[in-house]
């Protein structure tokens, strides 16, 4: 099986930083695209930003310029580096990962458990 694992969340103050990492854990023989997704109360989930296996990234309009994602392949882990944060920022974020478990496998959509950005004063 394939776990992954989300951590760095938090409450912070408009304009601060938080670091979010998640690291996928188990029966890994690759791994694709890496990527966050958010979801806020009452609103549906929402890409963040995602990064391929060869290092190319996309981001959504609202985060361009704030928000770096980037990637350790070696440890099959996905970093989300969030500066000037807003208030709207606000959301529990997920982790995503597509990953082969198996050289003859299809590769299969993982999701980490989420966790809490809170950007409040």
């Amino acid at each position: 099986q394939v776990q992954l694992v989300e951590s760095g969340g938090g409450l912070v103050q408009p304009g601060g930083s938080l670091r979010l990492s998640c690291t996928a854990s188990g029966t890994i023989d690759m791994t694709y695209s890496m990527g966050w997704y958010r979801q806020a109360p009452g609103n549906e989930r929402e890409l963040v930003a995602r990064i391929s296996s060869g290092g190319m990234t996309n981001y959504v309009d609202s985060v361009k310029g704030r928000f770096t994602i980037s990637r350790d392949s070696a440890k099959n882990t996905v970093y989300l580096q969030m500066n000037s944060l807003k208030p709207e920022d606000t959301a529990l974020y997920y982790c995503n990962a597509i990953i082969r478990m198996g050289l003859f496998e299809l590769p299969r959509d993982y999701w980490g458990q989420g966790t809490q950005v809170t950007v409040s004063a």
